[in-house]
């Protein structure tokens, strides 16, 4: 009898570590429905034709959950709540969380695009020069995600006192779909937001760029410290994954752009034409590489807006995996 209950308790050993062996592994991934987050938009495309770019490098049991969001602090307050592990973000919104949590809960894994923001008026505007946003009022994509910290440390550096709420200029956090409609009915003077709705300003609402916001960080590769705790060696199959993406991207760049306006659509419900994407498309460069140099005018920029206070090391903020 007690060979019997060993050999019986030895096959359900075994099948349970056969078991744990099959089971799937979820990673839950964020992105926005933006063109600087090309490389989660196409990764999204990819998984819902079945041909997962992340899954294909992770491993059969692994399965990809994607998440969008409208802007970086929806996404952080994610990874805060443990319901998210890695996203495409922004940096003001990640370095308000690294600093918020004292770099205890999110790390820079990977970069992903630079530039692709701008500053936009309307084709008629009076609005000429920087003292001429003076009583005006600027829509942001949200309060405290990068382009709206943009705006507001440049406003600042313009000799504008700026509130969350008024000051000589009036910024707006607003829903990127909703920008349009408020600019056209005069209820915004200027947007300074991200593409595709830069080129959408443009050729929809007769909008001029007034600002190119070339030297910044658009869009990072960020991990919770628990995934990079608890999963380390698939966080570093995802760095490398999004280093090879981004040179597919490059290298790809028509096809890259067709999956990307397929993908938007599926999110937005709107349509994105070819020649409006690649108009977009000149205005960010894709990279994997993350610069010190732009991580110290993000932090300054927080600062100057008046999102960062305290201590703003970021000594542990990048972490190769």
């Amino acid at each position: 009898m007690k060979k019997i209950i060993a050999v019986i308790t030895a096959a359900i050993l075994c099948f349970g570590s056969f078991a744990t062996a099959e089971q799937k592994i979820t990673i839950r991934f964020g992105h926005f429905p933006n063109i600087t987050h090309a490389q989660g938009v196409i990764a999204h495309a990819l998984s819902r034709q079945g041909k997962g770019w992340f899954e294909h490098r992770l491993g059969p049991n692994v399965e990809i959950q994607w998440f969008t969001y409208n802007a970086g602090p929806s996404a952080m307050e994610a990874i805060f709540a443990g319901s998210l592990d890695v996203t495409y973000v922004g940096p003001s919104p990640a370095l308000n969380a690294y600093f918020k949590s004292n770099g205890e809960e999110i790390r820079v894994i990977s970069g992903a695009a630079n530039a692709g923001a701008a500053l936009v008026v309307k084709a008629n505007s009076p609005i000429k020069t920087a003292a001429d946003f003076r009583g005006k009022k600027i829509a942001t994509p949200q309060l405290g995600n990068t382009q709206d910290i943009s705006c507001r440390a440049w406003l600042k550096a313009q000799g504008f006192k700026v509130t969350q709420t008024g000051g000589d200029v009036t910024v707006i956090p607003t829903a990127n779909p909703d920008q349009i409609g408020l600019f056209q009915g005069g209820e915004v003077d200027a947007v300074w937001t991200v593409e595709p709705w830069v080129t959408r300003l443009e050729r929809d609402a007769k909008a001029r760029v007034f600002l190119d916001d070339k030297n910044t960080i658009t869009t990072w590769l960020v991990s919770s410290m628990k995934f990079l705790r608890d999963r380390r060696e698939f966080a570093k199959k995802i760095a490398d994954a999004n280093v090879e993406l981004t040179k597919w991207i490059q290298q790809n760049q028509a096809e890259a752009q067709k999956l990307l306006i397929e993908e938007l659509k599926e999110e937005t419900r709107a349509d994105f034409s070819p020649d409006a994407v690649a108009q977009a498309w000149n205005r960010i460069q894709f990279t994997s590489d993350v610069s010190l140099d732009l991580v110290a005018k993000s932090v300054q920029d927080g600062k100057d807006a008046g999102f960062l206070k305290g201590t703003t090391d970021t000594s542990k903020l990048v972490e190769t995996p």
